[in-house]
Order: structure tokens, then C-alpha cells, then sequence
């Protein structure tokens, strides 16, 4: 099974400031309205995606339709966690692991997993499970906040695969991790 990452940092490594806020992601509109930095064709790839509690309340707070309305979404908790009634055939709670969830999915015919959230990220990566990650960072600095990595237990080696930079000054990268 694969398992890739598709988030924005801080340039200084925050995916959030300290009580979670996001608006820093859109201090720096693209000239091209259109423009979705690579989002969609990379959306078309996965068939399943995992995130954190934290980050699903994120997603329920935006103004918006749920935005993953083809995809199922398998929200890790270790607590119990409120699923909106129109969200209950679109969302699953799991809880456990980064290992046993991935086997979980393996099991049930899942092959490319897209993982969202910190610390899902964070316990993927020290598990072994990420193959790619993504990574478009704004330019801003935040000085605090909540970090996309936190403290790993060894190094991570990756492979730069592409780099690009928008006109509204965000670079993404795309690596491979290695070993």
C-alpha cells in the first residue's frame, strides 16, 4: 500500500499557529484563480484519506461543502468524536496505530492512502509508511505554532523528485522518502 502526504507549512515548518488557525495559507492569493497547485491531479490518485481528529474539526469548520465527497475518510481518534449525521456513510472513526491502521485498510482493498494532520503525519513517517510527500510552503513566518514533523526519532532521507515556485511565491516540493 501506498501512503502520501499533501500539506502546506509555514516557511519556518508550521502547518498552524499555536491554537490551530490556517488563515496564513491565504495571505497570498494566486493571480490565476484556477490555479490549484497540483491539488487535484494528486487528489485523483488516492482512494482513501486519513487524518486526526484535530484536523477533521479544522475541516468541519470551513464554510464550505465537505470537500471529499467521493473519497472515504477515516478520521484516528482516541476519543470518542461527533460525526455530522450527512457525514455518517462518508466518515469513519478509527482508532490505533499508524501500523495496525494501514494493515486495517491494506485489509479492507485500500491502495493509496492520503494522510492529513500532524501528528497522523508524524506517526506515519516514524512507522515507515510515507512513501511521498508534498510539500508547498508560504511564505510566511509564524515564529510558534504546531509543527508539520516535531521531533523524529532518526533522520529521514529523501529524494527531491520536483520543485516548483508559483507566481504568489509558494514553492512545493515533492520527495520520495528513502530506506
Amino acid at each position: 500500500m501506498q501512503a502520501s502526504v499533501f500539506i502546506a507549512v509555514s516557511l519556518d515548518g508550521f502547518i498552524a499557529s499555536p491554537n490551530g488557525d490556517i488563515d496564513f495559507l491565504n495571505q497570498h492569493p494566486s493571480r490565476n484563480p484556477e490555479e490549484d497547485f497540483g491539488y487535484y491531479a494528486f487528489i485523483e490518485t488516492v482512494d482513501a484519506i486519513v487524518m486526526g481528529r484535530k484536523s477533521f474539526e479544522k475541516v468541519l469548520s470551513f464554510d464550505c461543502d465537505w470537500p471529499y465527497e467521493s473519497l472515504p475518510v477515516f478520521v484516528l481518534s482516541r476519543q470518542g468524536i461527533s460525526i455530522p449525521a450527512e457525514l455518517n456513510t462518508k466518515v469513519e472513526v478509527l482508532s490505533g496505530d499508524a501500523t495496525s491502521i494501514s494493515e486495517q485498510l491494506k485489509k479492507r482493498g485500500f491502495k493509496h492512502l492520503y494522510i492529513d494532520g500532524g501528528q497522523t503525519i508524524q506517526g506515519f513517517l516514524a512507522a515507515g509508511l510515507i512513501q511521498e510527500l508534498t510539500l508547498t510552503r508560504i511564505p510566511t513566518l509564524l515564529g510558534c505554532g504546531i509543527p508539520l514533523f516535531g521531533g523524529l526519532v532518526h533522520a529521514i532521507p529523501l529524494e527531491t523528485l520536483h520543485t516548483q515556485q508559483y507566481d504568489n511565491g509558494y514553492v512545493q516540493s515533492r520527495y520520495r522518502v528513502l530506506g
